[in-house]
């Protein structure tokens, strides 16, 4: 089977790969090893960045439509975070159901998702890559999006540097013997008689989230099963376990996201602890970063793609950061809880509140982009996402009169009168005498001339 490009994992991050080479008329196929979806709830969250990815697409009122609810908040290590000063929110909605709704839009687009297809070899040339999944794949690149045990990372023995873990957890989805408030909210990880983290949070339909690390689980084995009496051990009043899986603080990352035509993207990039409710949001937005570039690249453009990794690897290595600060703060330890109560009191103030909550979020990335003036590299301020809808570069016209032909838009307080936005949201350019509109043009990946208003670019 040939494509120009094969995504290998079909979780969030695979899924909304492949829509966005979709969307950019990129021939895509995405192979999964596993015969079937598992319908496993796994992560619980869109962070506002995510949601405003997925917006910039016209991908979040459905997704809205499936969420369990959405809260102005999010936390560090349990601490709460104040969303408000950032006017976004953080959508509460179970994984399975944001990669049905990826897959449904890959089915009417006619994309193959392909499952029970396993890769046993994969090599690469000049001209593209050749793997064996049950048949022989041919792809002009490869995306590896195949979680935390990537086998592409193994079979082309790509450095996975970083550390174990050093504590053990599990989280399960159960029902209980009586029911408890369905009120969705944030993880609390109080320790009941000073010893492991327990909480149950609900999802729906009589289901809820259990998250449990006590010393029992410091002392099973990774690959042990969950048994209902381990879990009933630290929740007495579980009926039913309906998924299960145990999960560590191990943290890694991969030194570098492209190796020649193979490259890397969540999961399969970095791994670390899910304190925060990051993982999944990770992924999606190295995808988002990804894909676009990566068409680009297949319609002429190679320089861009080189900025994936120069721009996603230092987002995946401030969230490593991060949550090694939050594995910290979880230790069950009297000094750690007085860190604990002061941090607590800090994030009160409004700037250490909003500086952390930037951080959690992904409100706070922000690229090294060539250019002087202080929006380029930042997120477009009170973007219409209606005009990325086609996921191409648009110059957008703030002023009263046209200059380059782009697209009119509210000025807001920006004081330059056009812009180049980038198919992810960000400033590429501001007609500020930096450098020209169609040096930028072809830096981001549109033909000279041709990305003046929305959708044109290819």
């Amino acid at each position: 089977m040939i494509a120009d490009v094969i995504v290998v994992g079909a979780g969030p991050t695979g899924l909304m790969l492949a829509n966005e080479l979709a969307l950019a008329g990129v021939s895509t196929v995405v192979l999964d090893r596993l015969p079937e979806r598992t319908g496993q709830s796994k992560a619980l969250n869109l962070q506002p960045r995510s949601a405003q990815i997925l917006d910039l697409r016209g991908m979040l009122n459905p997704l809205l439509e499936q969420a369990v609810d959405t809260i102005p908040a999010g936390h560090f290590a349990g601490i709460p975070l104040d969303y408000t000063p950032w006017n976004e929110r953080q959508i509460g909605i179970p994984q399975a159901r944001i990669e049905n709704y990826l897959e449904d839009r890959l089915t009417e687009r006619g994309v193959p998702v392909l499952r029970g297809h396993e890769v046993t070899d994969v090599e690469q040339d000049e001209q593209g890559v050749t793997l064996k999944a049950g048949q022989t794949f041919h792809g002009r690149y490869l995306v590896a999006c195949d979680g935390g045990r990537s086998t592409i990372r193994k079979l082309l023995e790509v450095p996975f540097p970083g550390r174990d873990g050093r504590m053990s957890a599990l989280v399960a989805d159960v029902t209980l013997t009586q029911e408890r408030s369905s009120e969705w909210r944030l993880p609390s990880f109080d320790r009941p008689g000073g010893g492991g983290m327990v909480d149950v949070l609900p999802l729906q339909n009589g289901v809820y989230r259990a998250l449990i690390a006590g010393p029992e689980q410091q002392t099973i084995d990774r690959d042990a099963p969950i048994t209902l009496d381990e879990v009933r051990h630290a929740v007495p009043d579980v009926r039913e376990i309906r998924w299960a899986s145990r999960f560590t603080d191990a943290s890694r990352q991969v030194e570098r996201y492209r190796y020649g035509r193979v490259l890397f993207a969540g999961d399969a990039a970095h791994i670390h602890t899910p304190t925060g409710g990051q993982g999944l949001n990770l992924g999606l937005q190295d995808a988002f970063n990804l894909g676009w570039k990566l068409a680009a690249a297949l319609h002429g453009n190679t320089t861009v793609l080189d900025t994936y990794h120069d721009e996603r690897h230092p987002a995946g290595a401030a969230v490593l950061a991060n949550t090694r600060a939050q594995g910290v703060l979880l230790i069950p330890d009297d000094d750690i809880a007085a860190l604990r109560d002061i941090l607590s009191d800090l994030l009160r103030i409004p700037e250490a509140n909003r500086h952390l909550a930037g951080l959690i979020s992904g409100l706070d990335i922000h690229y090294d982009l060539p250019g002087e003036h202080p929006l380029v590299g930042h997120r477009m301020p009170h973007l219409d996402s209606s005009v990325l809808h086609s996921g191409r570069p648009v110059v957008l016209e703030l002023g009263d009169v046209p200059r380059h032909g782009g697209v009119q838009h509210p000025r807001g307080d920006i004081d330059v009168d056009t812009l180049l936005v980038r198919p992810d949201g960000y400033v590429g350019w501001v007609d500020d005498g930096f450098e020209t509109l169609d040096t930028a043009l072809t830096r981001w990946g549109a033909p000279q001339g041709k990305a003046r208003g929305s959708g044109a670019g290819r």
